[in-house]
């Protein structure tokens, strides 16, 4: 019996283990991933008992919105800490008899792969001559997968019925939003350990199909990219996925965010490719708009934050985004970057000066003569104007803002680069 197997003493502690490593929010019973183990050191054994009588009742996920880069809110449903708890050693027993048979084309949710190896995978088609891709974007995907068709494909493969009957409880757990209960009749909502799994194994059936068709393609989650060699391939090729995907999945494609276009045209997880013969990744323009959003907002002159306190968030923010995007081979983009933070910088340092004299007194101690400090000190030209001035850009230079703290960006991408 496979619940025998999720609810051992060894599956349990890895899944508590990974939890409390995942930290993450409180469910509808506000009980915080820190109490987690000191709940189940005095209650497992009636949870535990209640799961194999088939008693056990999971808690509503919790609503919480979270925007999107290009507008609109994704939705997430938060579990409980005990649910995830259970989920987690759920999807542990389960991904270990599903994930050796999913797609070689799938990428996202799995052991051992990342977004790194499908945006590699994607460049290596692009190479090989399928210069059009066929961008199909799965409307609310997550929102809208069929209960009872999940159910009948998890049932071909597991033959326990206790467990069976407790991931349908997930799945109508039901969605807590500002205290009101409302029915999940469809979705996996996204927050919970079990989600992605489960969104694979709806999704593994288009893999399989586009393998038999013998498409090129890369899936990362619900993004599916298909790339094909000529536009006329791609619009037919569109069409007939859409059939099936909607037909036989009974899922929705969003016609305003699919399209049959050059891969150069399109993001792939927040990356594109450049339109030469050896095509070179790049960082996607949504993304570096993204990335200079919250520049702007951490380093907003309207704002009053101390300067260590910048640089401080500044370098907790760009080491994670430099980890991610240091896969792009176009490095410019960095060095670009970590100019224009240096000026931003500028600009709010000599805000926080204030005064004329104070401007003064500040450009003399970094070695600026006493009448050009006067000069610039008694200027009526703009901050932003100011930052690009020579006496700032000389004085405020690279070695003044490394001393300060500040993380290179093009240095971490170089160090990135030769140790990968």
């Amino acid at each position: 019996m496979l619940l025998n197997q999720i609810l051992s003493r060894g599956n349990m502690l890895l899944a508590l283990r990974r939890v409390e490593e995942n930290k993450g929010s409180h469910g509808v019973d506000m009980m915080p991933v820190q109490d987690l183990r000191q709940h189940i050191v005095e209650n497992w054994l009636h949870i535990k008992e209640a799961i194999l009588q088939g008693t056990y009742e999971p808690m509503p996920v919790r609503r919480v919105e979270i925007p999107k880069p290009d507008g609109g809110v994704r939705l997430l449903g938060i579990p409980t800490v005990t649910d995830r708890l259970i989920q987690q050693a759920i999807a542990q027993v389960l991904s270990k008899i599903y994930d050796p048979m999913f797609s070689e084309q799938s990428y996202g949710f799995r052991p051992n792969r990342s977004a790194h190896d499908a945006v590699r995978k994607a460049k290596g088609y692009i190479k090989d001559g399928y210069r059009w891709v066929v961008d199909m974007d799965l409307e609310k995907f997550f929102d809208k997968v069929n209960h009872d068709r999940l159910m009948s494909t998890l049932a071909k493969r597991i033959q326990d019925k206790a467990l069976l009957k407790l991931i349908r409880k997930y799945l109508q757990a039901g969605v807590m939003t500002n205290g009101v209960v409302s029915a999940t009749e469809e979705g996996t909502p996204q927050g919970g350990p079990l989600s992605p799994l489960l969104s694979n194994i709806v999704l593994d059936e288009l893999d399989k199909e586009l393998e038999a068709r013998g498409h090129k393609f890369v899936r990362y989650a619900d993004d599916c990219n298909i790339y094909v060699k000529s536009k006329r391939a791609g619009e037919r090729t569109m069409k007939s996925v859409k059939r099936f995907v909607e037909g036989k999945l009974r899922l929705k494609v969003n016609e305003k965010k699919s399209a049959v276009d050059r891969p150069w045209k399109r993001k792939f997880l927040g990356f594109s490719f450049t339109s030469s013969r050896e095509p070179k990744v790049r960082i996607a323009k949504e993304s570096i708009k993204r990335v200079k959003k919250k520049i702007r907002e951490i380093t907003s002159r309207k704002m009053p934050y101390p300067m260590e306190y910048r640089i401080q968030r500044l370098n907790q923010y760009l080491i994670g985004w430099c980890g991610y995007f240091a896969l792009a081979d176009t490095k410019s983009i960095f060095y670009e970057l970590d100019g224009w933070i240096r000026r931003r910088l500028r600009m709010c340092l000599w805000k926080e000066w204030k005064k004329p004299k104070t401007k003064i007194r500040n450009l003399k101690k970094l070695g600026v003569p006493a009448w050009q400090a006067y000069e610039w000190g008694n200027s009526r030209k703009g901050y932003w104007r100011i930052s690009k001035s020579p006496v700032l850009h000389r004085t405020l230079d690279n070695s003044y803002w490394k001393s300060r703290g500040l993380r290179s960006l093009h240095e971490r991408y170089e160090f990135l680069r030769h140790s990968s």
